[in-house]
């Protein structure tokens, strides 16, 4: 079964991070959170505290199928500033593994150089971020192994998105009757 890893920080945008692992696993895939802390207690954006399934540091996490950045500022920051999410990220995308940022967080793919030439999206004012990226207002972009989306609003679609790309369009759209989306 394909990994899914999705990457929390203090100050991540808990709608975000958490409408991922939610849908994700309702498709059936293998989710699991990754703190970048040092430890398992995250602190959400609006002080919702969640405790990750792991740490960074203590899982190989080289088996990823599709790997998540949730935005949220203070959290994209922290995502950004770390230096082993960043070469994992980048790694993955040279061996054209999936990448899904939302909100904030397609500016670190943006800022990685990830996004030249790909169709992307993100939270309003971090466009200049999108480096060599056609930026559009899109709920939600898929440019080759990399989806955007735009905020805690788009964050249904980004997941059931997510979910069809691994699952298939039948698992998604079952996920979706269910949580009575469609």
């Amino acid at each position: 079964m394909e990994k899914v890893y999705v990457f929390l920080a203090d100050g991540f945008e808990e709608i975000e991070g958490l409408t991922v692992v939610d849908v994700l696993r309702r498709a059936g895939l293998e989710v699991e959170t990754i703190s970048i802390m040092g430890r398992k207690e995250i602190a959400g954006s609006h002080g919702i505290c969640v405790m990750a399934d792991r740490v960074f540091e203590e899982k190989n996490l080289e088996d990823g199928a599709l790997y998540v950045l949730p935005g949220g500022l203070r959290g994209m920051q922290n995502l950004h500033a770390h230096e082993g999410l960043a070469k994992l990220i980048i790694r993955a995308d040279e061996e054209g593994k999936r990448i899904a940022a939302i909100c904030a967080a397609p500016s670190i793919l943006g800022d990685m150089g990830l996004l030249g030439g790909k169709t992307a999206v993100c939270y309003p004012g971090f466009e200049e971020h999108l480096e060599g990226a056609t930026v559009t207002q899109q709920p939600v972009e898929i440019s080759g192994n990399i989806t955007t989306s735009r905020g805690m609003g788009t964050a249904l679609p980004f997941a059931l998105s997510l979910a069809e790309q691994l699952a298939g369009k039948e698992s998604a759209d079952r996920v979706a009757e269910g949580i009575l989306y469609r």
